[in-house]
């Protein structure tokens, strides 16, 4: 595993460090601050005449990221997880012997040190820090790619993300803003009054949702069990049990094809909220994103990709009238089964016969309305044979009561009105079931205790979930789910890259 020569002049390295009794990984750290505080609280040494405080003491521990020797004294750039310093080293302010015997020798990029000393600003201009004592805390025995260039496979940055952490800080901060907007997303539902629950992970049936699902056996009990597609039907049992506000923030899993929009496993808040509806969840969204804006500082304009996304301009628009105001379909074929199959067959595109209405209006949806939805837009009233679980409108039966979020050009977020009759849902599983029989391996299964439980009464709730990975994607100007996943499922590695190859 081991046998690149670089590598191998490391681990020597490390071996004569501890023939000498230095240990190349030490466990006794007295780092007593950060370099992002550091820098904070030494700003005022540019204002003083010597520009340094010698009677100011600091001890600072980080990786190596750059390293210049100069004969008799030497810079490094040293770095912790918040922020790069300057580190000047002189051989006459270390211990006898230990600069040139020690140091030099056996110090270098990717090791990780612990450094004490006081400020000063170099002629430069520079806040550093003098060094008087240095000790070595990890001996890293892989040298890091060279500086400039990087990792430029960006395959090997998502199998070794630790490596691109290390190599670039704006990878860092977009993680440090998924993880920003988890806490904040937490604290806006429980502030809202939701209470946060967990619900299993492995389901007898698969269900909440169509798609397909992972399969795995239990051994104990002698039966298989599926990875969650989607906790909802788990949180709606929590509405019939008398919980009125509940949220869960957690992974689900779909056993599909992955692109850039799609890992098998993601992350979504779903939460449920008895005596709402879906317009009640279209006003709470708005407040979730104001909130999120404000906590996060952001402008109310962000850039992705070449596009300008304004969180200021929420529209709304039903389905059915988007296909024609934005998707430009003739407005006197969206209703019609054979019209719609012609015109599909006119652009080109895929025309199943086998589909029903809803089903071809949710095709013409996605080919020609999705990806004009730049600025949050509300897409509603959608068609009962694509809501499974969603509750019919009262006054467009054909219709729920349902919409999507969407923010340049991906869905964010669905939501709809719960169905809470009983009988209407064991007739739409039933229609579910006759789709799996005639191939679809997505649509939904049976769920008998579901029904028997909505039999009990269910108030009548509004639920919704929105997928984090893509919201974040969205805040962050990323285009790849895999840039916001710290570890994204990836295809088996078929040849290993060698970052430190020698020329031929």
């Amino acid at each position: 595993m081991f046998e690149n020569r670089f590598i191998q002049q490391r681990i020597e390295k490390a071996q004569n460090l501890k023939d000498m009794g230095v240990n190349p990984y030490a466990n006794n750290s007295n780092r007593n601050c950060t370099i992002s505080k550091y820098i904070n609280v030494n700003s005022d040494i540019f204002k003083t005449e010597t520009k340094r405080d010698e009677n100011r003491n600091y001890t600072i521990s980080g990786r190596i990221k750059f390293f210049r020797l100069m004969g008799k004294a030497s810079f490094l750039k040293l770095e912790d997880e918040s922020g790069l310093l300057q580190v000047y080293i002189a051989r006459d302010n270390l211990p006898e012997g230990f600069y040139n015997d020690v140091f030099k020798k056996y110090i270098e990029v990717g090791d990780i040190i612990e450094v004490s000393g006081y400020p000063f600003v170099t002629g430069q201009g520079e806040l550093s820090l003098h060094v008087h004592d240095l000790k070595i805390l990890t001996k890293a025995i892989s040298p890091l790619p060279e500086k400039y260039h990087g990792i430029q496979d960006k395959e090997l940055r998502y199998r070794q993300r630790y490596l691109d952490l290390i190599m670039n800080s704006e990878v860092r901060k977009t993680f440090h803003i998924r993880s920003k907007v988890i806490s904040l997303t937490r604290r806006f539902f429980e502030n809202k009054g939701f209470l946060e629950v967990e619900t299993p992970m492995m389901h007898p049936i698969a269900g909440g949702a169509n798609a397909k699902p992972f399969v795995t056996h239990h051994n104990a009990l002698g039966v298989d069990r599926f990875l969650r597609i989607a906790p909802e039907l788990y949180l709606k049992r929590l509405i019939v049990g008398g919980f009125e506000a509940v949220f869960e923030i957690n992974r689900n899993f779909r056993n599909e094809g992955m692109d850039a929009t799609h890992n098998p496993e993601f992350t979504s808040i779903e939460f449920y909220w008895a005596y709402k509806t879906y317009k009640d969840l279209i006003e709470l969204t708005k407040e979730y994103f104001d909130y999120l804006f404000e906590h996060l500082n952001l402008p109310t304009t962000l850039p992705y990709g070449d596009l300008k996304v304004d969180f200021t301009k929420f529209n709304e628009i039903p389905l059915i009238q988007s296909l024609y105001e934005i998707g430009g379909v003739p407005k006197d074929i969206v209703e019609n089964k054979e019209k719609i199959l012609e015109f599909l067959k006119e652009n080109k595109l895929e025309a199943n016969d086998k589909l029903n209405l809803g089903q071809l209006q949710g095709e013409l949806f996605d080919e020609f309305v999705e990806g004009k939805l730049i600025n949050p837009t509300f897409i509603t009233e959608y068609p009962v044979e694509i809501s499974p679980l969603a509750r019919r409108s009262d006054e467009k039966p054909h219709l729920t009561d349902r919409f999507e979020l969407f923010i340049a050009g991906r869905e964010i977020a669905n939501a709809f009105s719960e169905l809470n009759d009983p009988l209407d849902q064991l007739q739409r599983f039933e229609g579910q079931m006759a789709a799996k029989d005639s191939g679809d391996d997505e649509a939904h299964e049976m769920d008998e205790d579901f029904v028997n439980a909505l039999s009990y009464g269910m108030a009548p709730t509004a639920g919704q979930g929105i997928g984090i990975d893509r919201l974040v994607m969205m805040l962050t100007n990323q285009h790849s789910i895999r840039d916001v996943l710290l570890f994204p499922a990836m295809k088996p590695i078929k040849q290993e890259v060698d970052l430190y190859a020698e020329d031929e």
